[in-house]
């Protein structure tokens, strides 16, 4: 049984794998932020050690409900210092490798929620 319609008119994820995302029918191999009212820029970090606060703070102005952060090819967690513009806007923030942070914000994107996406993109 069906219980939320599919959206269709919505950025989504469609194929990733290590050190890439296709998005909108785009493949990037870099990091990417983008979120289901349409927007999405490159990231400019590659690497989890080179994120700031700067990075969370192009996010906020979107004003999303929840952001989610894919920290690469693993899970790592980031200081909270770092998420204080996400923090002090009143915008959740979840935590997961990319991979899961792409599928993740898929199914929230595809149930009209007003999501975005923090992408880090590693090669393997």
């Amino acid at each position: 049984m069906k219980l939320q319609p599919d959206r269709f008119d919505t950025l989504a994820v469609h194929a990733h794998g290590p050190g890439w995302v296709m998005i909108g029918g785009q493949r990037y191999e870099e990091s990417v932020i983008f979120c289901s009212e349409g927007y999405l820029k490159p990231w400019g970090c590659a690497q989890h050690a080179a994120l700031t606060a700067a990075h969370f703070e192009a996010l906020a102005q979107w004003r999303p409900e929840l952001v989610i952060f894919g920290s690469g090819l693993k899970l790592r967690f980031v200081s909270p210092a770092l998420l204080r513009p996400l923090i002090e806007a009143g915008i959740g923030v979840e935590t997961m490798d990319t991979m899961a942070a792409a599928r993740t914000y898929n199914i929230l994107a595809g149930e009209g929620r007003r999501v975005a996406a923090a992408l880090l993109i590693e090669t393997p």
